[in-house]
């Protein structure tokens, strides 16, 4: 089972699609909102994504599947394996779900975007949040913000299955410190670093994701 990024696809999952289907059966979904799917009604949380997609798991009868997972895919991952849904192993690669510690200006421009956002909306919209935030649709944006504030460290000490991360070294979405923070969370958990790769590493260097991969597999399950 793949488990794609935010605003992302199941087709970012190609050279895994393509290696695994020799030996496993493969099934990736898009979630709502993002790829293919539809349009979402209302803000979705992780965890509603998390019921849906464990909806999805089984109205396919895909219980007990492996799971492989990028970056805001993870997240949903760890709610669904905090709640002992049953995988027989997951691998997170550039798993997100640990909200950084935030500086002073951090805090400081997130009140001047607050203040301009009442007195004067347009100007606050334009200059403020990253060009991906604002192409966002606004049902969208409040799902964004839904998912980006929820911190996963307490749903992530209460997994019990095998789980592999991966990280690129030069990952500057989901660096390797935050994703150490997750190994130190989820006991027994084991991690690979992919030198020379991003946030991407899966489509960096997919050979070397995929050995990692299937080693984990012969080890754990």
């Amino acid at each position: 089972m793949l488990l794609h990024g935010y605003l992302a696809s199941k087709e970012s999952f190609y050279p895994q699609i393509e290696y695994f289907s020799k030996t496993y059966r493969v099934t990736a979904l898009d979630f709502p909102g993002m790829g293919s799917a539809n349009a979402l009604e209302a803000p979705w949380s992780v965890s509603d994504y998390a019921d849906w997609t464990a909806q999805a798991l089984e109205f396919l009868g895909l219980e007990n599947s492996n799971m492989i997972a990028h970056s805001f895919g993870g997240r949903v991952a760890i709610k669904l394996l905090s709640r002992g849904y049953p995988f027989k192993s997951a691998v997170l690669c550039g798993c997100a779900g640990i909200v950084p510690r935030r500086g002073l200006r951090y805090r400081i421009r997130i009140n001047t975007y607050k203040l301009m956002k009442k007195i004067a909306p347009n100007y606050a919209e334009k200059h403020f949040g990253s060009d991906d935030y604002r192409r966002l649709s606004p049902i969208m944006r409040e799902s964004f913000k839904k998912i980006v504030n929820e911190d996963l460290r307490e749903d992530a000490k209460k997994i019990t299955c095998p789980v592999l991360f991966i990280n690129g070294d030069r990952d500057k979405e989901t660096p390797l410190s935050q994703t150490q923070i997750l190994v130190s969370c989820v006991k027994g958990s084991k991690i690979t670093v992919l030198n020379r790769c991003g946030h991407f590493a899966h489509l960096d260097n997919p050979l070397a994701f995929q050995l990692a991969v299937e080693e984990f597999y012969h080890a754990y399950t």
